[in-house]
C-alpha cells in the first residue's frame, strides 16, 4: 500500500508519523478510561513489528486526523491493538477503512490470521469487525484493568476473507 491512499469523502488512509501524535492523543483521551500514553505510541512508531495508520480529513482548515489503527505483525498473524475514531466522524465509515487498510497490507506482508480484543460492552465494534470474518474464539475474564470488564477474543481467517 502507498503511503498515502485517498478516499472517497475527502478521507485518506495514510502510514502514522511522530507529526500526528498531537491529535491522535486528543483522540486516544476522549475515547479510553485508561488511554495509551504519547511515549507509548512514539514506542509503537519504532518497534519492527508494528505498524499504524491514521485517517485524515481534508477541510477547509486543511488536514486533520480522525482516526488511527495500530497492530503488530508477527510472523503470519497479526494482533490489533489500538483502534479509534474521534467522535464528530464516528458512523461515517472510518474504522472500517483503517481495519481494511490494515488487512489489506498485512495480507500483502503474509499475514493469514488476525486477532484482538474487544470489550464485551462494545456492540458496535463487535458489529464492525464481525462485517471482516471475525468470530469469537474466547473470553478474557476481567481484561480491562480500569474497569474490571471481560474481553472478547475475536480471530479472522485472512485467506478466507481475502481470496
Amino acid at each position: 500500500m502507498a503511503a498515502k491512499k485517498r478516499g472517497t469523502g475527502g478521507i485518506s488512509i495514510e502510514k502514522m508519523s511522530g507529526a500526528d501524535l498531537p491529535e491522535i492523543m486528543k483522540i486516544e483521551r476522549a475515547s479510553f478510561l485508561a488511554p495509551w500514553s504519547e511515549a507509548l505510541f512514539r514506542q509503537e512508531l519504532k518497534f519492527s513489528l508494528s505498524r499504524s495508520f491514521v485517517a485524515k480529513s481534508e477541510g477547509e482548515a486543511g488536514s486533520e486526523t480522525v482516526g488511527y489503527i495500530v497492530y503488530w505483525m508477527v510472523s503470519d498473524e497479526i494482533h490489533v491493538n489500538n483502534l479509534a475514531v474521534r467522535s464528530d466522524f464516528k458512523r461515517k465509515g472510518i474504522a472500517s477503512r483503517l481495519v481494511e487498510a490494515a488487512l489489506k497490507k498485512a495480507c500483502a506482508e503474509g499475514a493469514t490470521r488476525c486477532t484482538l480484543e474487544v470489550r464485551v460492552s462494545t456492540a458496535a465494534a463487535r458489529r464492525l469487525y464481525e462485517k471482516f470474518g471475525f468470530v469469537v474464539r474466547g473470553v478474557r475474564p476481567r481484561y480491562y484493568a480500569e474497569s474490571g470488564e471481560d474481553a472478547l477474543i475475536l480471530w479472522a481467517d485472512l485467506k478466507e476473507e481475502r481470496s
